[in-house]
């Protein structure tokens, strides 16, 4: 399961990760959102050890979305020491997202 990020871990948990990070900003009422959910969860288990995954719930933690000026969801953010580095808005199959974050591996 992908790890909850708030405004108030943020720092900790992604700009302060010594490893990669893919970040889902997502909503409740978001259709394309509860699409992408599922294959973040599974992201976050395959990359166990190697990546740290998480969510962000927009509707609870506006200060992070408003900070990466977040316009549409699903937004999946990516970090690697503490930088964007890159991004994909809208739902995606699995391998765009994996291939993301391998490159942020290598």
């Amino acid at each position: 399961m992908a790890l909850e990020i708030t405004d108030a871990n943020f720092q900790e948990l992604v700009l302060d990760s010594k490893v990669p990070v893919l970040v889902d900003f997502w909503a409740e009422w978001c259709g394309p959102c509860r699409m992408v959910g599922p294959v973040v969860d599974e992201l976050s288990k395959e990359y166990e050890g190697k990546a740290l995954v998480g969510k962000v719930n927009v509707d609870n933690n506006p200060k992070i979305a408003t900070d990466f000026g977040i316009m549409s969801i699903p937004a999946l953010l990516f970090f690697k020491d503490g930088k964007l580095v890159d991004k994909q808005v809208g739902a995606v199959p699995k391998h765009i997202l994996a291939g993301k974050l391998d490159a942020q591996l290598a």
